[in-house]
């Protein structure tokens, strides 16, 4: 079996463990001709600032970074992602305006990317169409509570709740853009580790 279905599998496994909705044969058919296969190398970009997003990926192995630079040069983590995630600008995306993100490879990743006039066909699969709906429904509830937990909690509180949210995180991503993504220095993150 090539790396294209395997990719696929892990697709239809993610699918279908998301959807109450089982995949026909025809089903299967139909998404592989709206995915494509692409392999992104470490610091190479999905994405970068002042595009406009082409694609919704779906990760297959790899992990990757959302981020914006400021005026001052510093890199300031959105998002970071890991297998089995959802990768896009969505506002970018929907609303075919310029990103202000960059959207890279932290390791060596392969993805499965949709365009979006493609993501618009994947009403015609009854279990995509449920899946959009709950990972809209989740991906709301996740983004409030990240704002909230910004500005309601304390460093340490933050850095527990994404361990015990994602506890993938630690060992895959370095401190840096730990720290970045919790909002808080190298040094206080850093600090919240060795008490632990």
């Amino acid at each position: 079996m090539n790396i294209n279905q395997d990719s696929f599998l892990i697709l239809f496994d993610y699918i279908s463990a998301h959807s109450s909705t089982p995949l026909s044969d025809e089903d299967k058919l139909f998404i592989k001709e709206l995915f494509v296969y692409k392999k992104i190398r470490r610091k190479n970009f999905l994405l970068k600032q002042g595009e406009i997003c082409q694609y919704s990926a779906f990760i297959i192995n790899g992990s990757m970074k959302q981020y914006y630079v400021d005026s001052m040069g510093k890199e300031n983590v959105i998002n970071l992602y890991l297998e089995n995630w959802w990768v896009a600008d969505r506002e970018s995306l929907l609303g075919s305006k310029p990103t202000i993100y960059n959207i890279e490879a932290c390791e060596d990743t392969e993805v499965l990317m949709i365009s979006k006039d493609d993501i618009q066909k994947m009403g015609k699969v009854p279990a995509l169409n449920e899946l959009t709906k709950t990972l809209d429904m989740n991906h709301g509830i996740a983004m409030q509570n990240r704002v909230n937990n910004a500005i309601s909690l304390p460093a340490i509180d933050r850095y527990n709740n994404l361990l015990k949210t994602y506890p993938k995180f630690p060992q895959r991503f370095p401190q840096h853009l730990l720290a970045s993504y919790l909002g808080i220095t190298k040094e206080t993150l850093s600090r919240i580790r060795k008490q632990k």
